[in-house]
């Protein structure tokens, strides 16, 4: 299958019912400059318009003429062309904060131009490379799933449709068909994993561990996620109680003898309220368990880790100060508030303006009669409530304002399916 073909069964597959306009992410490397020139064969004569985007990591003085690259070619393939830009503080892993500092800069673009998809260039390398790193990592079975061909955040969705190619492949066709592309230095630098991991890939293979085997271990372990998630969401339908956006595991759902479920429940339950793309580390989250278990209230990943007092188990919720501050809605509005929530005000109104959403908060709960519906503190304080100025309009978690609508969006069990 030439990359021709197999870019378009992916793009038929993952995309091929969509129509307006489509993103794609383009550094001006040899993967996203195939990305663009094959998503545009694909996409002639069809009723869909390519959105190009750059991010200018401000590193580089080089990255001017690779932009520059890109901007020539979507112009040539009737694609438009944005640059975003991020500049880094010096803090913290560079390829880890450049890499989130992308996904947020571009999911924000895609929101803004109203783009359901953006394509990423990721190769069979990638791949490969990220199943390595995981291993060395200690993953387990969803770290080294790997790269999902199609990921989800809300309404917007990652496509990736060169994971079935390899770069070198790749590299062949954009010479064959005379399409230049810029080499970034930094993928030479030895100071980065990734690198260390490509230079040794080109060793390992003469014990048979190749991109190919790599790349069916993850296959093998995606099949096996599947799996692991279902026994995870037919249990949490049975076990786990769900109150005002918290989880509560009771003690036999997180006993060892239910395998990894009790701990994937565990730490999905934190990705959920938390809004996390990633789970939380292992000894991250059994230091929290820990703690919880010796009667403490633990932090991780944006919530509280609780004990389950009298009921034993853990209570999972979120930490206020974690969730998402003042958002504004009007009258008659229905707005996603810290990812999960849909809060639906009521019908125009003069009482109804220059409202905010933000998190209910100790000093808030102290203005309702929180304690007649039978839940803990802990799980309404970073529940959303409606707030003008200092003032308390609605908490709707909490009995207070009986007109607003809170409902969380996707629940829990579909989180536990989709991730």
């Amino acid at each position: 299958m030439t990359p021709a073909q197999s870019v378009g069964a992916a793009l038929d597959r993952l995309v091929g019912h969509h129509e307006g306009s489509l993103g794609l992410a383009v550094s001006g490397g040899s993967d996203s400059m195939a990305l663009l020139h094959l998503a545009a064969d694909w996409a002639r004569g069809r009723p869909i318009t390519l959105k190009t985007v750059t991010v200018d990591h401000g590193l580089r003085p080089e990255a001017k003429h690779e932009i520059a690259l890109v901007a020539q070619s979507a112009a040539r393939l009737e694609a438009t062309h944005d640059i975003l830009c991020w500049a880094w503080n010096g803090q913290g892993n560079l390829q880890a904060k450049a890499r989130d500092a992308r996904r947020r800069l571009i999911g924000d673009w895609a929101v803004d131009h109203q783009i359901p998809f953006v394509l990423l260039g990721h190769t069979k390398d990638d791949q490969a490379e990220t199943v390595l790193m995981r291993l060395a990592r200690g993953s387990g079975v969803d770290g080294l799933a790997g790269i999902a061909e199609m990921s989800g955040e809300g309404a917007l969705g990652w496509v990736r449709p060169l994971l079935n190619l390899r770069r070198a492949l790749l590299r062949d066709w954009l010479t064959s068909q005379s399409i230049a592309w810029a080499d970034d230095p930094s993928n030479e630098d030895l100071r980065f994993d990734r690198v260390k991991a490509r230079q040794m890939l080109k060793h390992l293979g003469e014990l048979g561990l190749t991109i190919d085997r790599l790349t069916q271990t993850a296959e093998h372990m995606r099949l096996a996620r599947q799996s692991l998630r279902r026994v995870a969401h037919d249990l949490a339908g049975t076990e786990v109680e769900l109150h005002a956006g918290a989880v509560f595991l009771p003690e036999h759902v997180l006993d060892p003898a239910n395998g990894e479920t009790g701990q994937r429940l565990l730490s999905e339950a934190i990705r959920w309220i938390g809004q996390n793309t990633y789970r939380p580390r292992l000894d991250a989250l059994r230091a929290a368990v820990g703690e919880a278990h010796e009667g403490r209230t633990a932090t991780l990943g944006g919530c509280l880790v609780l004990p389950g007092l009298q009921a034993g188990g853990l209570l999972i919720a979120r930490e206020p100060a974690a969730a998402e501050q003042r958002v504004a809605i009007g009258a008659g509005q229905a707005v996603i508030w810290d990812g999960r929530w849909r809060i639906s005000a009521p019908a125009e109104s003069r009482q109804h303006e220059n409202l905010t959403i933000g998190p209910l908060e100790s000093h808030g709960l102290t203005q309702v009669n929180w304690r007649d519906r039978g839940l803990r503190r802990e799980m309404l304080e970073g529940t959303p409530a409606i707030w003008r100025g200092s003032e308390l309009v609605a908490a709707p978690l909490a009995g207070f304002g009986d007109e607003w609508k809170a409902i969380c969006e996707p629940d829990f069990a579909s989180h536990l399916l989709s991730h």
